[in-house]
């Protein structure tokens, strides 16, 4: 049938959502779908079946899709390391590292890898829906763009732009877009979506008018702002930067946010239980000393944010945690950070050296440049768990022998320190199995809630796609779809 593109005013408009949610509504009138997104910059990654890794987003609209996730749905994957270098994932596999110095270029280079992905998952489907990444108005970034116009154009897809009126000048932030493209690149886009909308969409049918009239472009409809994504695991850290009020007579879990956080989505599942208060502690904040559990989560680089973790001083609330008698839960680089001592003997995350860890966990880790990615299942503090595995180092050491979970086919992992308060892991999204989920809060005296997080995931994707058939007219981008060579 064709393709369609999805491009944004911004970063955190709302593509990701709207294009999950489109891939579900059309997946719902009996299209085969694909989800596609040529470059994605993002520390929350997935594991795929073919064994590689691709952007967190890209996972869950594979899901919308119905579909395992591949990775040719994300072919080229910008891990953040530090401040101007990101590891490159190319087709779910570490080709190295980019920096300011060199990334145009590298990024011109990919363009073909990206094309072949694209014409793999056109050839086995009724419709591709393309992501693209932060807002083609970045015109200074245009030069060598693969995310963007730059792929829109080689591959010949129409492009809606998506504007978000939630955080106010959706007119402007539309028709500067048009103003500052090339007549060639506003060729590709043909109209626009508003999303995000409170109230009645009537209130907004002057502006929606202006738009047209100034931009040149149709509407294809008022996204009211949908309750159901705060159910869906989230692709960006901007999220973290939003603070919630606390709430009385839950037991508080507290996850201090690192620079370099990655997969901090394995926490959501805990939004689900009416007895624990999920807090994400900014940085110049204290942790606070009536948390029942203290979740250090994985990281794009162990040691840079251990360093930061103790310029914070939460070190030392941890270890007063601790004392205390408090639960402590590491994972993935969270894990690493609570042994004796970090080692990065190659210089994989920067200069070669040795760290002193927490000391929470008697093991010590050692950085290597072959990254493990797989996905696993078996149990995990004695009840059934499934998730994933990627990182790069191995963990050893005495607490190893009281490991928290046992893998099928792969044996123990992690380790659980001789008072069994200290908790360490390498599996990503363990916190979804509703059985390993309650296992770890009765050790804070919570009772889980036993719910589905997988189930309720699919139930808000579907909610989503509800609200885009009543609001979007869904018709149109089908037929606009078509229109594709």
């Amino acid at each position: 049938m064709g393709a369609l593109m999805l491009q944004g005013t911004g970063s955190d408009v709302g593509k990701s959502v709207l294009v999950a949610g489109l891939c579900r509504a059309f997946a719902n009138r009996g299209l085969s779908v694909r989800p596609f997104k040529p470059q994605n910059m993002s520390n929350n990654a997935a594991v795929t079946m073919d064994g590689g890794e691709i952007g967190r987003a890209q996972a869950l609209q594979a899901i919308a899709c119905r579909v395992p996730p591949h990775t040719d749905m994300n072919p080229v994957l910008l891990k953040p390391q530090a401040d101007r270098t990101s590891q490159l994932i190319v087709h779910g596999k570490v080709r190295g590292t980019l920096g300011s110095g060199n990334f145009r270029e590298a990024r011109r280079s990919l363009l073909g890898e990206v094309l072949e992905s694209y014409a793999r998952l056109r050839a086995e489907c009724d419709i591709v829906v393309v992501e693209g990444a932060g807002s083609p108005a970045e015109i200074n970034l245009r030069a060598g763009d693969i995310a963007n116009m730059g792929f829109a154009r080689a591959a010949n897809v129409p492009v809606v732009l998506v504007g978000d009126i939630d955080r106010g000048g959706v007119i402007a932030a539309i028709v500067g877009t048009r103003a500052v493209l090339t007549l060639a690149d506003a060729a590709m886009i043909r109209g626009f979506l508003i999303n995000k909308f409170r109230g009645d969409p009537a209130l907004f049918e002057d502006g929606y008018r202006a738009i047209e009239e100034r931009s040149g472009w149709r509407g294809f409809g008022v996204v009211s702002w949908l309750p159901a994504t705060v159910r869906l695991p989230s692709e960006d850290a901007v999220v973290l930067d939003r603070a919630t009020p606390r709430r009385e007579g839950r037991k508080l879990v507290a996850c201090p946010i690192l620079p370099r956080i990655a997969n901090f989505d394995d926490l959501d599942p805990l939004k689900l239980e009416p007895g624990v208060e999920l807090v994400m502690i900014p940085p110049g904040t204290p942790i606070p000393g009536d948390a029942a559990l203290i979740v250090l989560p994985g990281s794009k680089a162990t040691i840079a944010d251990l360093a930061f973790l103790r310029a914070q001083g939460w070190d030392i609330d941890i270890l007063a945690h601790h004392r205390r008698g408090g639960a402590v839960l590491g994972l993935c680089g969270g894990y690493q950070m609570l042994g004796g001592s970090v080692a990065d003997p190659l210089g994989i995350e920067g200069p070669p050296g040795r760290v002193e860890g927490l000391g929470l966990l008697d093991v010590e880790t050692e950085l290597a440049p072959a990254k493990i990615l797989r996905h696993a299942s078996g149990t995990a503090l004695g009840a059934p768990v499934t998730g994933y595995e990627m990182h790069m180092g191995e963990t050893r050491g005495p607490d190893t022998a009281r490991p928290f979970a046992e893998l099928d086919g792969l044996g123990p992992e992690g380790a659980v320190s001789r008072d069994g308060s200290v908790m360490g892991s390498y599996l990503h999204g363990l916190l979804a199995a509703p059985e390993a989920r309650t296992a770890l809060l009765a050790r804070i005296g919570v009772s889980g809630s036993g719910r589905d997080y997988v189930a309720d995931v699919d139930a808000a994707l579907d909610e989503i796609a509800a609200r885009l058939e009543e609001h979007v007219d869904i018709d149109a981008l089908l037929a606009l779809a078509k229109e594709t060579p």
